[in-house]
């Protein structure tokens, strides 16, 4: 009787084991999976992730926007276009949507975010986007 308690104790405390092992591993894949996205502070100091304006993915480090800015180069003020991330751009991965920051209208793949881009002389540069290839025509 004493061996069937001991051998019994033994399997119990080697599951327990092997779930905390489990859960262990698990845990470090999702740090270490958000710790490879690209984050920024918002207005309020608060870290939030980089997301693409068109289909708002969380953008990783290695990730870019794909975008045009348009001439001259000197100016503080420049016309920009934003055609999405990887994710997004040249073909939507399943499930993204591409929409429009500014109306909500779904935006085509050969369409594009029509945005301002600010040089700052001190600190980052700052984007606003204004439309979409659809909205930005209807208000022109």
């Amino acid at each position: 009787m004493d061996i069937f308690f001991l051998f019994l104790a033994s399997v119990i405390i080697i599951f327990m084991l092997m779930l905390y092992l489990k859960f262990k591993k698990v845990e470090s894949k999702n740090n270490r999976k958000e710790s490879n996205l690209r984050t920024q502070k918002d207005e309020n100091g608060k870290t939030e992730f980089v997301r693409c304006p068109l289909c708002s993915s969380p953008l990783a480090k290695n990730e870019d926007m794909f975008s045009r800015i348009y001439r001259p180069m000197t100016t503080a003020d420049q016309r920009m276009t934003v055609h999405g991330c990887p994710h997004c751009y040249p073909r939507p991965e399943p499930g993204v949507k591409r929409s429009c920051p500014v109306c909500g209208k779904e935006v085509p793949l050969d369409g594009e975010l029509i945005a301002r881009l600010f040089n700052r002389t001190e600190g980052k540069k700052h984007v606003m986007i204004t439309g979409c290839s659809v909205c930005y025509k209807v208000r022109k």
